[in-house]
């Protein structure tokens, strides 16, 4: 089913849009060589929205050091802080948009890393500019915003480069789901090199024509592992907690996990949300933290943690120097409490780790409830 979108006019006439197919690859090429702001890049990075350099359009790509051209890319650009970024275009009548030009941009990106030269990367950038009348000088400085320092510019191109830290963008106006799924699962996976969708949809109506890009590929997950390969500290709070989540555990998990917090908020004093990355179920995290004063001293009360992959860790391994929960007895009938739910068995000898059961366990309200009850009971020993 075609979108539809409408534009209100100044005489307040209201023009229905309809989607609609470009007539050729050619045209959406041409487009993004005279507006690259079509690529999205406040989607991209909407805190330092991408700048473009055009390099050249339809440059070769060899697979041979000093061999003739293999390939031919559509469009070369280059951001602001001096990262290649390889363009291709492909309309969705292509069949080639599904799976094929996955292997077809990697092919580019790979040879392009080993055998492009900053050198034919400058002479095709001023050629570009011949070809429009412009000065390569004057065009460079510019989009550097008046940075007199194009040599050091070019310098980082080439570290990136060889560095693979470049950027692939699959352009189309309709980027099918089978695509989508690779590209997030390829994203995911690359560092520090990143592969991304941009959707362009075009809508025309009464000699009008609208064009609405859409990044495709940048999930929270991505974020995660790439941020945390580039060293950044990552600050979790409960909206990125719960972002994850969703992401990584899905719809159902999610309400669960928002129902134990919810009922947890009356019990504990704060939320510790934790976590820097996504490998294997150890993610984000986030535990219900009670103060309790024991011998003078200010105690945490660390009761149980939820992991983003979706699970419920007990935290019987905190419970030490913390009277009651010193003792195993009531180690042991915190655990027989739990176990009374369907699909949970804690051993005895975990009671001094830390074992974990799905979430999911808790999707029936009488399992939740057992739950709840059990670490009612569990904070109520701390109220005698």
């Amino acid at each position: 089913m075609e979108d539809t979108i409408f534009i209100l006019g100044k005489d307040g006439e209201l023009v229905e849009m309809n989607e609609s197919p470009y007539n050729s690859e050619d045209l959406l090429q041409r487009l993004l060589m005279d507006y690259p702001k079509l690529l999205a890049g406040n989607q991209i990075n909407s805190l330092q929205p991408r700048e473009w350099l055009l390099i050249s359009r339809e440059i070769g790509i060899p697979d041979t050091e000093n061999g003739s051209n293999r390939w031919s890319l559509d469009h070369l650009f280059i951001d602001q802080d001096a990262v290649p970024t390889l363009v291709e275009v492909k309309r969705s009548t292509d069949t080639r948009i599904r799976r094929e030009v996955i292997g077809q941009i990697l092919d580019y990106a790979a040879n392009a890393a080993l055998f492009w030269s900053i050198d034919e990367l400058i002479a095709l950038f001023e050629k570009s500019c011949a070809l429009n009348g412009d000065d390569p000088n004057i065009t460079l400085e510019n989009f550097l915003e008046g940075v007199d320092d194009a040599s050091q510019f070019w310098e980082e191109v080439a570290i990136n480069l060889k560095a693979g830290k470049i950027r692939l963008l699959i352009v189309a106006d309709v980027i099918p789901k089978e695509l989508k799924r690779i590209i997030e699962f390829l994203n995911g996976q690359m560092s520090p090199a990143e592969i991304l969708g941009v959707e362009i949809k075009q809508y025309t109506g009464q000699d009008l024509k609208t064009l609405v890009p859409r990044v495709i590929g940048q999930t929270t997950q991505a974020d995660v592992v790439k941020r945390k390969n580039r060293g950044e500290r990552l600050e979790v709070d409960e909206d990125l907690f719960f972002e994850v989540f969703l992401e990584y555990s899905g719809r159902e998990k999610t309400a669960i996990a928002q129902n134990v917090l919810d009922w947890a908020r009356d019990q504990c004093d704060y939320f510790w949300f934790g976590g820097s990355g996504l490998e294997h179920g150890i993610g984000h995290s986030c535990t219900p933290v009670t103060r309790k004063k024991f011998d003078g001293k200010l105690w945490e009360l660390l009761p149980f943690k939820i992991w983003s992959e979706g699970s419920i860790e007990i935290n019987f391994q905190y419970y030490k120097n913390r009277p009651p929960f010193d003792q195993d007895s009531y180690k042991l009938q915190l655990m027989d409490k739990l176990n009374t739910i369907e699909g949970v068995t804690i051993t005895p000898d975990k009671i001094n780790k830390r074992p974990n059961f799905d979430i999911g366990l808790l999707r029936k309200e009488s399992e939740f409830k057992k739950f709840t009850d059990a670490f009612a009971w569990y904070y109520a020993q701390y109220k005698k």
